[in-house]
């Protein structure tokens, strides 16, 4: 099938705009922006375009960057002398301890005593000073405690010469107390080597500073990509849930279209329904009906009523003939004129008379 020039170029614009999208999605990764929104709203991929040249992802310019990994170093090298000089009270405090526990268990030589006795009374001393010091954060005079000075407690330390023989021996046995916490760390980190010999535990200790960086740097590469397979999946349940809904508003139309439809054929089976039911019940009255008459009117009844009609037919003959002869003889006597109708109104005044006092007689004839 052939296609023209317009239908190329469509499709080559198409294609940057496809582009363009996935490119501003890569720049901000953090932004809950859809492809879909990019689409219906062509200026503010414009604007996120133009503004990706100027931030990173994280959405930070490229000065504020340089001053935050500034500002980051700094507190990174203040953190490492910190971590330094904790880390190194931490071994002395932790010496220290393994010696009391030692002295339970087992007869200590009194050189060893002095030495742990002597960096105790030194950590102590130290610490009660630096409690007591001014705070170097705040220009405020701190209150004294149990009215002390930092000079009164320095008398407290011990000799010059136990001080000077404890420093001599002190790099010795921590190094002896850091050897054997690698050991630990190694036999922790790789349980198959704490049978091996110290010099091959030192030469795998050597190495395992670099394993735990490579192991570090493959747990942050694995980090990364779990961040982002996290917002590849939160954008695809976005999407996931776009389509979820428009497949909910287009089942709910099917289901309603559906339910219209068998609304309509249920309405019409009910109407067929009570139609055969209002036709079972009229028959049912009718014969209800029957059943009257057929009680009501029995044959001897039938029979009366059929004389009875007869006698009423002929009565009603009988009437029609009188009416047709009086009505005749009312028009002869209309003929006569107006003075044959008073004469006849007076006679009949007469004969009213005459039969009230007939009936008058009769009663009191009977009443005699």
């Amino acid at each position: 099938m052939a296609t023209g020039p317009g239908s190329t170029t469509t499709t080559s614009s198409l294609g940057k705009e496809d582009n363009l999208h996935q490119q501003v999605l890569a720049s901000f990764p953090l932004c809950d922006v859809m492809e879909e929104d990019l689409t219906q709203n062509p200026k503010l991929c414009k604007l996120l375009v133009a503004l990706s040249q100027r931030v990173d992802p994280t959405g930070l310019t490229a000065t504020l960057k340089a001053e935050l990994e500034k500002a980051e170093q700094k507190l990174q090298n203040q953190r490492l002398r910190w971590l330094r000089s904790e880390s190194l009270h931490l071994m002395l405090q932790e010496m220290i301890q393994d010696h009391h526990v030692r002295k339970h268990h087992a007869t200590v030589p009194p050189d060893q005593n002095m030495f742990y006795d002597t960096m105790e009374r030194c950590l102590l001393v130290a610490q009660c000073v630096r409690q007591l010091d001014p705070s170097t954060t705040t220009s405020q005079d701190q209150p004294s405690v149990l009215g002390l000075n930092p000079q009164q407690v320095m008398e407290l330390m011990p000799s010059e010469q136990n001080v000077q023989r404890m420093k001599q021996s002190l790099p010795r046995e921590l190094e002896k107390h850091l050897r054997r916490k690698c050991f630990s760390l190694l036999s922790y980190y790789q349980p198959e080597w704490e049978s091996e010999s110290d010099g091959l535990k030192n030469i795998k200790l050597s190495q395992l500073s670099g394993l735990l960086d490579n192991e570090r740097k493959k747990a942050q590469s694995l980090k990364e990509v779990c961040r982002e397979n996290t917002i590849l999946l939160q954008r695809q349940t976005q999407l996931y849930l776009s389509e979820m809904t428009k497949c909910m508003q287009l089942l709910q139309t099917l289901i309603l279209d559906h339910k219209l439809k068998i609304q309509t054929d249920l309405d019409r089976k009910k109407l067929d329904y009570f139609e055969g039911k209002c036709d079972l019940v009229l028959q049912k009255i009718r014969t209800e009906m029957e059943e009257i008459h057929l009680d009501t009117y029995t044959a001897d009844k039938i029979s009366a009523h059929r004389k009875i009609r007869h006698q009423l037919v002929s009565d009603l003959q009988v009437s029609q003939e009188e009416k047709q002869s009086i009505q005749i003889k009312l028009a002869s006597f209309q003929i006569l004129g107006q003075e044959f109708e008073a004469l006849a109104e007076e006679y009949c005044k007469l004969r009213q008379e005459i039969d009230t006092k007939t009936w008058a007689l009769k009663e009191f004839a009977q009443h005699t």
